[in-house]
């Protein structure tokens, strides 16, 4: 008669049993999903204009992450009145969620940028300095710039997790040496655009430019975003070329 342990150990090499997912596995798979519902499937033959569009949401998406920020650069430029600044920025965020719920269209996004816009305001109307508002992008900044550099250095690449499991190739990846090399330079290139907002934004930070600080968030948001999705999507297409077979099925 068996004892527990010992049943426990069978179940475990039972080979109809299937094996528990790795932490790169789950990692990759939470990191795919993001991106297929991004519109960056590269499994898809999309056009990059289309691609980079769909990745910013197109222009509702656009709206959504441009005018809050902008409402509040502007207010506080314009009237220095923090708390007003803060409301408008807030409920600009909070109308595009509203409007999304109305219209039973997804929220992730908008609802997303809605948390992000209120936890900022919160932290600057609790140490009532306008520059308090962009502490968090500074963060996430500090955050993603880590995050994709530590794992080009150490051979796992975002890119290449994510890439992987939308082309249903896990960590296969890894043992060619040019899909590694790709996704290695892709992840410097990501790190590099967090890094490069980080250096240039904090020392307005320190210096209590309100400003200039909020006014190159904006022109260091989209416009440095796109063009880098842009270079990912052809670098990864690139290296999944389209089978002869996707375009016979595109053409017919």
């Amino acid at each position: 008669m068996s004892t527990p342990d010992e049943e426990a150990r069978g179940a475990a090499s039972d080979p109809l049993t299937p094996p528990a997912p790795s932490a790169s596995e789950i990692l990759g798979q939470a990191l795919g999903g993001a991106a297929r519902r991004a519109g960056l499937d590269p499994a898809r033959q999309s056009h990059t204009g289309h691609v980079v569009w769909a990745a910013m949401g197109g222009w509702r998406g656009v709206l959504e992450s441009v005018l809050p920020g902008l409402a509040f650069v502007v207010l506080f430029t314009v009237t220095q009145n923090l708390v007003l600044s803060l409301v408008i920025s807030v409920g600009t965020a909070a109308i595009f969620t509203v409007v999304r719920l109305l219209q039973r269209s997804p929220v992730s996004a908008a609802l997303g940028g809605l948390i992000a816009t209120a936890v900022a305001a919160a932290l600057a109307l609790w140490t009532g300095r306008g520059q308090d508002n962009f502490v968090p992008g500074l963060i996430t900044n500090a955050a993603y710039g880590t995050a994709f550099l530590v794992s080009a250095v150490i051979g796992w690449s975002l890119i290449g997790l994510a890439v992987g499991f939308l082309m249903n190739e896990g960590t296969v990846w890894r043992i060619d040496a040019r899909k590694r090399r790709v996704f290695f330079w892709l992840a410097i290139a990501w790190a590099a655009l967090f890094y490069l907002r980080l250096a240039v934004q904090l020392p307005f930070y320190f210096a209590d430019d309100v400003t200039t600080l909020g006014t190159l968030k904006l022109v260091m948001g989209l416009p440095l975003f796109a063009p880098l999705v842009a270079v990912t999507w052809l670098a990864v297409r690139a290296v999944y070329p389209r089978q002869p077979e996707a375009d016979a099925e595109s053409e017919a």
